[in-house]
């Protein structure tokens, strides 16, 4: 059989996608053990104990200077920033792609900020908006919201238009339109878009948070960077990877469990 026509069973598959982790741990395992024998209070290659430790005291202890719990903190922040840009994707890309008015105001924006590489425009946002919430806010919205955005806005203009023809005639008014013809339809297209969407905002939210913020995962890294405490930074690196991981799978969930006739049609 030509390797081209093998495919691997569930479980095999599963063994396949587990072992580039599973060589990853080794190879950093055994270059930690080499280096915490030759200094035991290196600070380049936490061993697992050590990073344990860090997880337990940012995670599981109160700061004595703030009293929070500081992992917990970080990560509630960083969670709110990223909820913004895609509430706001779903009300313009909705409005953008229904009324013909929002269309012609609104698109040639959407489009010329889809094209504007966020990070360059960073120091204006600060400049503009100063340091605190609402500049890293800005920067993940200008950096994932237009994508998004164009994205929902022509799946509203794909709609077939027999259907806005029919709910019209049923007397709907556009408030209507918008909730029980366009909403429905576009909300497993905005999800995806979601997806998409979330390795940028995070890599634009680190980015935001590590220059000026008092509180983020982006923002502790780039502090205990200063001290070398790599048994802080690696847990953290990890732990933005598994919520990445986690938020993905639930999105994709949701959106098979909430529009299964939207997955059936090949998405």
């Amino acid at each position: 059989m030509r390797m081209i026509n093998h495919h691997p069973g569930r479980v095999f598959a599963t063994l396949l996608g587990l072992l580039p982790f599973l060589l990853i741990m080794l190879i950093y395992s055994l270059a930690s053990q080499e280096r915490l024998a030759e200094n035991p209070n290196d600070k380049l290659l936490p061993g697992l104990e050590q990073m344990t430790a860090a997880v337990e005291r940012m995670a599981f202890q109160e700061d004595r200077r703030s009293g929070d719990y500081l992992m917990v903190q970080d990560t509630t922040a960083s969670l709110a920033r990223l909820g913004i840009a895609a509430l706001l994707a779903l009300v313009v890309g909705i409005l953008n792609g229904v009324l013909p008015l929002v269309r012609a105001n609104l698109a040639p924006l959407v489009s010329a900020l889809s094209m504007v590489p966020p990070l360059a425009i960073l120091p204006i946002l600060f400049i503009v908006f100063g340091l605190g919430e609402l500049s890293k806010v800005m920067l993940i919205v200008i950096g994932t919201a237009p994508i998004m955005m164009r994205d929902v806005a022509q799946r509203v203009r794909e709609l077939p238009g027999e259907q806005l023809i029919k709910i019209q005639t049923l007397g709907a008014n556009s408030w209507q339109v918008i909730t029980r013809m366009a909403l429905p339809q576009v909300l497993p297209r905005l999800i995806d878009a979601v997806r998409l969407s979330l390795g940028p905002a995070w890599l634009f939210l680190i980015a935001a948070e590590a220059i000026a913020s008092t509180e983020g995962l982006g923002y502790r890294i780039f502090l205990v960077r200063r001290y070398l405490a790599m048994d802080v930074i690696l847990p953290y690196v990890i732990w933005i990877t598994i919520l990445a991981i986690v938020i993905d799978q639930c999105l994709r969930l949701a959106n098979r469990r909430l529009f299964p006739w939207y997955n059936a049609g090949g998405h």
